[in-house]
């Protein structure tokens, strides 16, 4: 009778964890998740739901409880273990300074990346801080347009700390679609700023962040969630109907739940008051941005009576990347808001990037045979999800 009963019990378990992986999996908004015309309608809609600061305050309420139970951002540990920072390899650049960075995001997962600071920082002042995050392609963090803005954000003055998505460059503990990607990427996101703020030259009060396409979702989830970041600049991504195709961005049921439904334009909202930048283009699902998305975020600044603050930069004749064009946006937008000093660029007809010193990967890299991965160090995806307990 008692292997019986055990038995039972071990069904109706299983049975229940089936059923909740189901109904997670119901709420899940995936890639082009509605059509370009379902998604104008929404936002149509959604708009004509709510009509003041107070109104949307309570939307914004349910958007970012939405964003914490889907992605189970509280059941990640607490923010308090030591960084133990790995910090090798410092070079002096043309007005900019890079290193090679690991810091630990909880024990035994690092978090890689390089670190740019200013060559002569203002004397008896702290810099503002970027966080500069990319999206999904051959380990972009050594690409041309991740060192460019990084070290050109260095050099108009701000400590900038470039990080790894999971998965690629020095961050290959787990694989990047790894089930709590989400999670663990927005975790990082908040060390990373703990670990800015911790620092005697950063400034805590000009924090900013910026990233393209999947590093825009990192870009919109980390302000949304963060109120630390004062200012934000998502690259080619917020769209009102896609939401993100890959493990990291939309895994997780963070736009929808049986109380509400919501999609990364009103994520990208979260940030009102504070400003933000949204740059869009004509080659991707940014391209309805100045007619159906930048619209209602318009009118979400408006209720708090800063329409200032927000701005679209569309590049109907560019395509998914974070080029040139794009970049200069942003150089101008944080220099403004950051309190940056744009002319220590280089500017004719254009900012002239032509000072930055590309690296190669391996001179980037944190961990090589002088600097290996700590032996503590998780090793795999299931290490990783048993250490926090995040089935």
């Amino acid at each position: 009778m008692k292997s019986f009963l055990n038995k039972l019990t071990f069904f109706c378990l299983s049975f229940m964890a089936t059923l909740w992986v189901h109904a997670q999996e119901n709420m899940l908004c995936q890639g082009a998740y509605w059509t370009e015309d379902e998604a104008a309608i929404f936002m149509k809609k959604t708009s004509e739901s709510w009509a003041s600061q107070s109104d949307w305050e309570n939307r914004t309420e349910v958007i970012r409880n939405g964003i914490l139970q889907g992605m189970k951002l509280g059941q990640m540990p607490d923010r308090i273990a030591p960084f133990n920072p790995i910090i090798h390899s410092t070079r002096e650049m043309d007005g900019y300074i890079v290193e090679n960075i690991a810091i630990e995001s909880f024990p035994g997962f690092y978090i890689t990346g390089n670190l740019y600071r200013p060559l002569n920082p203002a004397p008896f002042t702290k810099s503002p801080a970027i966080l500069s995050v990319h999206g999904h392609g051959p380990d972009l963090r050594f690409g041309e347009s991740m060192q460019k803005r990084s070290a050109a954000f260095a050099r108009m003055g701000a400590v900038v700390f470039a990080y790894d998505m999971i998965g690629y460059g020095d961050s290959k503990q787990v694989d990047h679609k790894i089930p709590i990607a989400l999670t663990l990427q927005t975790y990082n996101s908040q060390r990373v700023i703990d670990y800015l703020i911790s620092r005697p030259d950063v400034d805590p009060d000009r924090i900013g962040v910026t990233g393209e396409s999947g590093g825009g979702t990192q870009t919109i989830l980390i302000t949304a969630l963060d109120s630390r970041i004062k200012v934000s600049a998502p690259v080619v991504m917020v769209s009102a109907y896609f939401f993100g195709g890959c493990t990291c961005e939309s895994g997780m049921p963070i736009h929808k739940s049986e109380n509400h439904q919501t999609n990364n334009v009103e994520i990208a909202a979260l940030a009102a008051p504070r400003p933000l930048l949204l740059v869009s283009d004509g080659g991707d699902w940014t391209k309805n941005t100045p007619r159906i998305e930048f619209p209602y975020v318009q009118k979400v600044y408006s209720a708090f009576q800063a329409e200032s603050r927000v701005d679209n930069v569309h590049f109907a004749g560019e395509r998914h990347d974070y080029g040139k064009n794009k970049r200069a946006a942003v150089y101008n937008f944080f220099g403004h808001y950051l309190g940056l000093n744009a002319g220590r660029i280089p500017y004719q007809d254009g900012f002239d990037e032509s000072f930055v010193t590309l690296l190669s990967a391996d001179e980037l890299r944190v961990f090589n045979e002088r600097f290996p991965l700590p032996k503590e160090a998780l090793s795999g995806d299931d290490a990783v999800i048993n250490f926090l307990n995040l089935n």
